[in-house]
C-alpha cells in the first residue's frame, strides 16, 4: 500500500487524494515493517513505542524525534495505555460490541474547543475502530490525512497496537481497513 500511496500522489505539492479506502490482509508487525530513508526501523521502533505510551530513553528521543517524521499531528500517546485497556475489557466482556473504539484527538480536551491552527489538536488519525470477526480481531483506520511518506510510521504503530490488542484477547490477527479523508505525497501541501 506504502508504493500504491506514493504512486498516486506522485504530482506533490498540494495534489489530494480524497477519501482513498484500502485493505492490508497481512497487518502483522513483520508484515508492516516497512523502513524508508526518512524512517529506519529503529524510528519506527521509538515512535511506536511512544505513541503506545511506552517507555523510551532520552537517547531514541534525541536519536529520532524530527519534526518531518509528523510532530504534534502524529503524536497519538495521550491517554493511549487507558484506551487500549477499554478496548479489551469491551470486547472481552461484549464480543459483539460496536464501541471498541480508541478515539485520537482530544484526550483531555472536549470537541467543542478545537482550533484548526493547531496541529497537536488536529490529529492525523481519528480513531481506530476494533471488533471481532470469523474469530479475528479485526480494525477500521478513520484518518483525516495521510501523508504518504509518512504512511510506514503510522502502519507500523497501528499493526502493533492491534497485535498487543489481540494477544491481551487470545485471539488472531485479520484484516485492517485504512480510510484515509486526504492523501498528499509529503508534508508540503498546506494546513496537512
Amino acid at each position: 500500500m506504502y508504493a500504491h500511496l506514493r504512486e498516486i500522489t506522485k504530482p506533490g505539492g498540494e495534489y489530494v487524494v480524497r477519501n482513498f479506502v484500502g485493505v492490508i490482509q497481512d497487518i502483522s508487525p513483520a508484515a508492516s515493517l516497512v523502513e524508508t530513508e526518512l524512517f529506519p526501523a529503529g524510528a519506527l521502533d521509538y515512535y511506536t513505542k511512544k505513541n503506545m505510551g511506552w517507555e523510551y530513553t532520552q537517547e531514541e528521543y534525541d536519536t529520532w524525534q524530527l519534526a518531518e517524521r509528523g510532530g504534534a499531528q502524529g503524536d497519538y500517546r495521550d491517554g493511549m495505555s487507558e484506551k487500549i485497556g477499554n478496548v479489551i475489557n469491551c470486547l472481552a466482556t461484549e464480543p459483539l460490541s460496536k464501541r471498541a473504539v480508541i478515539p485520537i484527538p482530544f484526550a483531555r480536551e472536549g470537541s467543542a474547543t478545537i482550533d484548526w491552527t493547531d496541529q497537536g489538536q488536529n490529529k492525523c488519525c481519528r480513531e481506530l475502530h476494533f471488533y471481532l470477526e470469523d474469530g479475528k480481531l479485526k480494525c477500521t483506520g478513520i484518518v483525516r490525512m495521510q501523508n504518504a511518506n509518512i504512511f510506514v510510521k503510522n502502519i507500523h504503530f497501528f499493526s502493533v497496537l492491534i497485535d498487543h490488542v489481540a494477544k491481551k484477547l487470545s485471539v488472531p490477527v485479520g484484516e485492517y481497513t485504512h480510510w484515509i479523508t486526504n492523501v498528499c505525497h509529503d508534508r508540503t501541501a498546506t494546513s496537512c
